[in-house]
């Protein structure tokens, strides 16, 4: 088991949501919670077809996310 980061962005239909450690996996959904879900299923899938082919699995890499405030002129 391996904890991945995901990140979540608001869109004009709902949430988005990436890892930076698993590139060209993405999911959508109408809520949070949904696009959570979706996530899980993504990674899932996605890892599972790397392995099927032979190809090596991301290890989960990053793990602090934070908000910065940053001054702007």
């Amino acid at each position: 088991m391996n904890n991945y980061l995901i990140i979540i962005e608001t869109t004009p239909s709902g949430f988005s949501a990436y890892s930076p450690d698993v590139e060209g996996c993405v999911a959508v959904g109408e809520t949070e919670q949904e696009v959570e879900v979706n996530m899980r299923e993504a990674l899932e899938f996605h890892l599972e077809f790397l392995k099927e082919k032979g190809y090596e699995i991301p290890k989960p890499n990053a793990s602090i996310a934070r908000y910065l405030e940053v001054k702007v002129a």
